[in-house]
């Protein structure tokens, strides 16, 4: 039971989603540093309230508290932004290029590895002796 578990903790890929989620953590932290310290104030200043989690308003001695929604607002647009133009926009830009030289007919970027090379050598020279016209190295099928 535990040597199941552990294969599967141990498998690349849930190794690497761990490995993202507490880089997606650290990152989440560094951006909500960044909007506290650096960019709330700026908005701050130029619209006269120092901190937006003071914010709020009352309705029927109901108390909104919108400013903290502010704040994970733009933390959030900082981090989307971030993930977009870091991430997603250059892996676009790859795949178009692979896309754009497959179409030209280049050859591919990532050539095959040897040991693939001489496997399908084998499976090509085994296909013509199967289709010569002799047919004594055909095996015959085991009823």
């Amino acid at each position: 039971m535990l040597k199941g578990f552990r294969d599967f903790v141990m498998r690349g890929n849930v190794v690497d989603l761990a490995i993202a989620v507490v880089i997606g953590a650290a990152f989440s932290a560094v951006v909500n540093a960044l909007v506290k310290d650096i960019i709330t104030p700026i908005i701050a200043a130029i619209g006269g309230q120092p901190d937006f989690g003071r914010l709020k308003f009352t309705i029927n001695d109901s108390t909104f508290a919108y400013g903290d929604f502010i704040n994970t607002v733009i933390s959030f647009l900082i981090v989307a932004a971030a993930i977009y133009f870091l991430i997603v926009a250059p892996l676009n830009r790859l795949a178009e290029a692979r896309a754009a030289r497959t179409a030209k007919g280049d050859p591919d970027p990532d050539p095959k590895a040897e040991d693939i090379l001489l496997l399908t050598q084998i499976r090509d020279l085994l296909a013509q002796q199967g289709s010569g016209t002799s047919g004594s190295h055909r095996p015959t099928p085991q009823g």
